[in-house]
């Protein structure tokens, strides 16, 4: 069989597989195996090629682990995909239950350069927040940030600079509501990360989500980096730009100049996010992040894994990785919250795989869920947590969200991370102020072709150039360097200030 670097063309990646993933474009009448069977037509990059006879109603099995079942008899040398492969629904109880060992923290040499903030946490990035209560206060959070941004004056201060933190919701809500539950905490979330040395929230003053009421429900009490205002109260739309402008500059002179200090790991929380998945975002990427994550939690520190849809079809994997039956028992709560939701809006998770990822190479949720877990590693999962609810316990956490990225990213934010890392291999280019974000190229042609937005290129494992851990290594490095101060490349593109959108759940009025 043909080889470059060593690596064949069609890769097994367990072997009691039955297919295998292209490491390249393969052409027809190609050998996948040592007994030089042939590929029966020209297979893409990332897609999947049968290696054995696969009857009807089969297991489709990758990485170990049952991704579908076939439609149709699949023959060698076959291209296996949404064409020949149906859906498999798990059955996933706590019957034989046993609790995973906590994972400790055995290492606690690495420290990051981070801003130490008076209430003991630290933060990678040091802005200056803005956050509008509802969509009619946005515009002039906007206007304030573009405005003082424009007069450098505060990167001559020491922030990073000011960001607007706008939505398009906040009235018409029930109070009642998960919706309204989700927005409060989102905003409180980010209104306490210490990526933000101070916030300014702006309302209007007749919305359903009223700043003051937002403010003494949470406890954002703390005046000496929290200010508020109603746009209707400050006499309008000039006056309230002209109030905020100035408070400001009053609250940047009380914070200025604040210097990066060593801090341990343990203060650092990074997101685990995915988007525009490929077949190699499994291989290459998922798991090099997770082994960056494992050393992470090595050194006391915590990640945040989420998107509850691209768990379903691998939550056995967690549940095995529960401390107790608590934590199994919340994420298993979650899985039927998702298919009740789907149910009743005419949908199902096996949907989730967007067109992008049945392009690169995906077939159903299972095979999708199965590559997105291992984005966390093999740590123990120390708890599972609602939407944008801030963390309890260091270590592994999961958190629920749906899988569309820029809402994922806005709960783990609200949560506490200070670090996002995004594995891509179709090519997402995103940004999510005030946290910094890595992203990881699955494939060196997307990495080759995109550079400019690309962190760190994970292809290098399929090339056969470096290993998962030898790449883990490296986004592990690349995390600390960014953490402390160097700019991502959504940075220095100026992305960031379009990603915050809050999950909406209910009806609005």
């Amino acid at each position: 069989m043909k080889m470059i670097n060593n690596v064949p063309a069609v890769i097994r990646l367990h072997q009691s597989d039955n297919v295998g993933v292209a490491a390249r474009p393969v052409p027809k009448e190609y050998p996948i195996d040592d007994a030089q069977h042939l590929t029966e037509e020209n297979i893409d990059a990332g897609h999947k090629v049968a290696l054995l006879p696969i009857a009807k109603g089969q297991a489709i099995v990758k990485y170990g682990q049952v991704i579908g079942l076939a439609s149709r008899d699949i023959a060698v040398g076959e291209h296996v995909h949404t064409h020949n492969v149906g859906m498999l629904e798990r059955d996933t109880s706590l019957k034989s239950f046993k609790p995973a060992s906590r994972t400790v923290v055995t290492r606690a040499e690495r420290t990051f350069d981070g801003f130490h903030r008076a209430n003991g946490q630290v933060g990678t990035r040091n802005y200056i927040g803005i956050l509008s209560t509802v969509n009619c206060s946005a515009t002039v959070s906007k206007v304030v940030a573009e405005q003082l941004n424009a007069t450098h004056e505060f990167e001559a201060l020491g922030f990073d600079g000011v960001v607007p933190v706008t939505h398009g919701t906040g009235c018409a809500m029930n109070t009642e509501s998960e919706g309204f539950a989700f927005l409060e905490r989102v905003l409180t979330g980010y209104a306490v990360n210490p990526n933000f040395a101070f916030v300014l929230i702006v309302g209007l003053g007749c919305e359903t989500n009223q700043v003051k009421q937002l403010v003494e429900k949470h406890g954002l009490s703390d005046s000496s980096r929290i200010y508020y205002f109603n746009i209707q109260g400050a006499g309008g739309t000039r006056a309230s730009i002209e109030l905020a402008s100035n408070k400001i500059r009053e609250m940047a002179r009380e914070h200025a100049h604040a210097q990066r200090q060593p801090a341990p790991l343990s203060h650092l929380s990074v997101a685990l996010q995915c988007g525009g998945s490929d077949g190699y975002s499994g291989i290459t990427a998922n798991p090099a992040l997770g082994h960056a994550a494992d050393l992470i939690v090595q050194h006391g520190g915590s990640v945040i894994l989420s998107e509850t849809p691209e768990i379903y079809g691998a939550e056995h994997l967690l549940i095995n990785r529960a401390i107790d039956a608590e934590v199994a028992r919340k994420l298993l709560e979650r899985i039927a919250w998702w298919k009740h939701y789907t149910q009743i809006n005419g949908a199902q998770l096996n949907n989730n795989p967007s067109p992008g990822n049945k392009a690169g190479g995906l077939t159903t949720i299972l095979e999708k869920s199965l590559g997105a877990v291992a984005k966390s590693g093999s740590s123990s999962l120390n708890d599972v947590i609602e939407y944008a609810e801030p963390l309890r316990v260091p270590g592994f956490n999961f958190m629920d969200s749906p899988g569309y990225d820029p809402v994922s990213v806005t709960g783990q934010i609200a949560s506490g991370a200070t670090v996002v890392c995004f594995t891509t291999g179709r090519g997402s280019v995103s940004g999510f102020k005030p946290a910094p974000c890595l992203k990881l190229a699955t494939n060196t042609a997307m990495y080759d072709s995109m550079q400019e937005d690309m962190d760190v290129n994970c292809g290098h494992v399929v090339d056969g150039t470096a290993t998962v851990q030898e790449v883990g290594e490296r986004i592990f490095e690349r995390i600390i360097a960014i953490a402390s101060g160097e700019p991502s490349a959504s940075e220095r593109l100026g992305y960031g200030n379009n990603e915050f959108v809050p999950w909406m759940v209910g009806a609005v009025t």
